[in-house]
């Protein structure tokens, strides 16, 4: 037994605030009734908020890859074609999902340092004069990388060749931590989780949903049953759900759109900000270098750090997890063993991240990592200077 509490300073699951969880601890109650009926209507109208939309959002009991499923399932059919673009391993990941459930793939290459080419979007849509391609589908907040790729770039390029492409876009990552606007963005479908800016366990899945996309669902011939959003939709409007919700959970969705709001959105993102570049800068002061190589693209809700030739990033994270307790982000598919990844998003404070960078400034001196001393100075220097 360990004194002190656990540091999980991994990209999400995040930590999960005390308010949230005595919120989840409430009896389970009866979801054909009218209690959870109150209930189910005011999650899903908190989650229209944070989504910043007042359209469809359907929310499943699942992690974000299931809503990746009815993302697709219920927006396209057999053989049709999409463009995706390689950012990284969930980029690959919604790409092999894609080609499991019998879509064509257009996979514009990528280096994983970088965020989407708008251009090449631009391009590829441009020469698709028959419109092959039924959907552009891209990762907003890449948690593999800590790179953040501009969604209105995408949605203009799309727009720019008059194509009819639909616009899917991952906001797993990013949703609560990072400003995200499905509406105002042009997105069709949104996909999101609950384990990482809204702060709850992992379990829940959710689909933002476009009046185009609702239209396409009528036509899509993809296989759907549990994912198919209608019966969703149809039942949402009076507070129910076609299938066993989870209950304990979208009680602590209510709460957490409540912390959300009290803090003020502008106020969460401004957070985030100040912590992305607090870790930046403490990176920095070490001598290490960054994953991503643009700092336009650079994640407000993790920072991947590359190791030093001749270091594996996986024993330097297991030093840092036994000496210090505390979790910190593995690299993901070929970036295994050569980075290290810092979560600065969710339930998160100045002190918390101040111990976060403390432990991994400790945990490189302790594995023989060559770096320079002062990335807590500076990290320090900036929170106390920054503070609003």
């Amino acid at each position: 037994m360990k004194s002190g509490r656990h540091f999980l300073q991994i990209p999400g699951p995040t930590n999960v605030p005390d308010r949230i969880l005595r919120a989840i601890a409430q009896p389970t109650i009866d979801h054909r009734g009218p209690a959870f009926a109150a209930l189910g209507r005011e999650a899903i109208a908190g989650l229209q908020r944070i989504f910043q939309t007042t359209g469809a959002v359907v929310i499943y009991p699942c992690s974000g890859s299931g809503a990746w499923e009815a993302a697709f399932v219920n927006t396209l059919s057999p053989g049709d074609t999409l463009l995706m673009v390689e950012t990284g391993q969930f980029a690959m990941l919604w790409r092999d999902m894609a080609i499991k459930l019998g879509l064509q793939v257009d996979f514009i290459p990528g280096d994983w340092r970088h965020g989407v080419d708008a251009a090449a979007i631009r391009d590829r849509l441009t020469k698709d004069a028959s419109h092959t391609i039924k959907a552009v589908a891209v990762v907003h907040n890449e948690t593999s990388t800590g790179v953040t790729s501009s969604i209105p770039a995408v949605r203009r390029a799309i727009d720019d060749t008059g194509h009819p492409a639909l616009l899917l876009v991952d906001a797993v990552s990013s949703l609560g931590s990072i400003d995200y606007r499905h509406a105002e963005w042009g997105v069709d479908v949104t996909v999101s989780s609950s384990q990482k800016g809204m702060m709850l366990p992992p379990g829940m899945g959710f689909n933002a949903i476009s009046a185009r996309a609702l239209g396409a669902s009528a036509t899509a011939r993809l296989p759907r049953a549990y994912w198919d959003w209608q019966p969703m939709i149809r039942d949402n409007a009076a507070g129910f759900f076609p299938t066993t919700p989870a209950i304990n959970l979208l009680y602590g969705l209510r709460e957490a759109v409540h912390m959300l709001e009290e803090e003020g959105l502008a106020n969460v993102f401004a957070r985030h900000v100040r912590f992305g570049e607090a870790t930046r800068r403490a990176v920095a002061a070490w001598g290490l270098e960054l994953l991503c190589a643009r700092p336009e693209e650079y994640s407000h809700a993790l920072t991947a750090v590359v190791m030093p030739a001749g270091h594996d990033a996986d024993a330097f994270r297991k030093i840092v997890l036994e000496r210090f307790d505390m979790s910190l982000g593995a690299g993901l598919g070929k970036l295994k063993g050569k980075v290290f990844r810092i979560g600065h998003l969710g339930d998160l404070n100045d002190l918390m991240l101040a111990g976060t960078l403390s432990g991994v400034e400790m945990g490189l001196a302790a594995a023989g990592v060559p770096f320079n001393r002062g990335g807590i100075t500076a990290a320090l220097e900036y929170l106390a200077g920054s503070h609003s």
